[in-house]
């Protein structure tokens, strides 16, 4: 471990011209009086009114959790340590020295002394941690952060379905890259849906925390975007998914959560599925025809085509859509294994940008997806993305253009023009139905016949 680093810090040495210049460089006249140039008057002013712009700017307001006391034993008496938000070392009042390393990427975090204080880290997901401990100037404590057989939380919002299913499989992931025992909390209906496929994950209720937990790892996407404790990287660029594999530190590649639909089919006739709704209103397929005309054609071609969104009608404000007509009305809140029994034997999906189409993928069923205010790259991997780029796109992946949860009409760049949701209203019924087709052709579909090809 060495030696307990020096505390005491050297003056560097600065020569009487270097002395000058450093004085030069801080008020651009070496301290000296300036003659003043009325032609920088104005400039000046227009600066001084930004700075004291910016100055009323409100501070971002970042998310913090709060994981409770630090309780398990460090193995150097009156020190506790744990990786529940981060790296968090309680030391008793004393001569303590502390040291957090990153050991993959050889970096010192933090290096201080400390006395009767909590240190943590500012980074709250993933790190291969080292915690080092001097005591009265002597090596006292090393400590590698070794998960093995070690229990672990991986804590998950509430209130979310798509989000959760893109991000669970890497829970699975973890548990066996690390040999720990995983315990998932997260809400009992999501559980439920998962629980057969993951026979070795821990489920547990919100607000539960299982005993002597030695880490914790907080999923989601974090607003601001640019908030860099609690994930390494902007979501935007990186997608609505691969955001976890950063997060818990794994093999940044895409996985499909395992769904299990029930053998026995639903409907005898061929059907397909469709959902209509979503969170915001720049999730909506916009095109007044779009529904109608694509429901059309499927019907023509043998389909029932079951709607399956737990809303009949949703939405807030002035924008407020139905179920589209023509589809039969499958919607209520509904068992979510329901939706995965119908789904499962659905010759295909057609959705949005939403919770039921990462329900669909995870059924194992074919997934039409329409969204034009993300890229392909936010969601999974379908090659039935149906998006025109002839048009405005892509705002929610713009690094640019911070999502709004509050505004439910949120169109960052053409709200209340004649141009707001143009990205999806400019998504034609052709346009999809095409991709259908091409599906079809994929897959071997016959709705006629009554039958459909297994995988591609």
């Amino acid at each position: 471990m060495g030696a307990k680093p020096s505390r005491k810090q050297e003056p560097p040495l600065v020569s009487a011209r270097d002395s000058r210049r450093r004085a030069i460089t801080a008020d651009g006249n070496g301290g000296l009086p300036a003659a003043r140039d009325p032609a920088f008057a104005g400039a000046e002013a227009a600066a001084a009114e930004t700075a004291a712009a910016k100055d009323e700017t409100p501070p971002k307001k970042y998310v913090s959790f709060a994981p409770g006391p630090v309780a398990l034993e460090s193995g150097l008496p009156g020190v506790k340590l744990d990786f529940n938000y981060g790296a968090r070392v309680l030391i008793p009042e004393g001569d303590y020295h502390v040291r957090l390393t990153d050991l993959d990427t050889s970096s010192i975090l933090y290096d201080a002394d400390a006395s009767g204080a909590l240190v943590t880290s500012t980074k709250k997901y993933y790190i291969h941690f080292r915690v080092e401990i001097w005591k009265d100037g002597q090596p006292a404590l090393t400590h590698d952060l070794n998960l093995r057989g070690k229990n672990v939380h991986i804590r998950y919002p509430v209130g979310t379905l798509g989000d959760i299913l893109a991000w669970f499989p890497y829970a699975e992931e973890f548990r066996k890259k690390h040999g720990c025992r995983v315990y998932c909390s997260m809400s009992g209906k999501i559980a439920a849906l998962l629980r057969p496929a993951y026979p070795k994950i821990r489920f547990i209720a919100p607000g539960t925390e299982p005993e002597n937990c030695y880490a914790t790892y907080y999923m989601g996407i974090f607003f601001p975007a640019d908030d860099r404790f609690h994930q390494p990287t902007d979501f935007r660029v990186i997608g609505l998914q691969l955001n976890i594999p950063y997060i818990l530190g794994l093999e940044v590649a895409e996985r499909r959560p395992l769904l299990t639909p029930s053998k026995k089919r639903p409907i005898a006739e061929p059907y397909v599925c469709i959902a209509a709704q979503a969170t915001s209103q720049a999730k909506y397929w916009n095109n007044p025809r779009g529904w109608i005309e694509t429901i059309d054609f499927l019907k023509a071609l043998g389909y029932r085509v079951l709607c399956i969104d737990k809303e009949k009608c949703h939405g807030s404000g002035r924008h407020w859509n139905t179920i589209p007509y023509g589809a039969e009305d499958f919607t209520g809140d509904r068992p979510l294994q329901e939706r995965v029994d119908f789904l499962g034997h659905a010759d295909f999906f057609v959705g949005l940008s939403s919770g039921l189409s990462w329900l669909a993928w995870g059924a194992g069923v074919p997934v039409v997806m329409i969204s034009g205010f993300t890229l392909p790259h936010n969601e999974f991997h379908t090659p039935y993305r149906v998006i025109n780029f002839h048009v405005c796109n892509g705002c929610w992946t713009d690094s640019s253009e911070e999502f709004v949860h509050a505004d439910f009409g949120w169109c960052p760049r053409h709200e209340n023009t004649e141009r707001e949701f143009e990205c999806t209203r400019y998504i034609s019924s052709g346009q999809v139905c095409q991709t259908i087709a091409r599906l079809m052709e994929d897959y071997g579909l016959n709705p006629e016949m009554g039958h459909r090809k297994k995988g591609k």
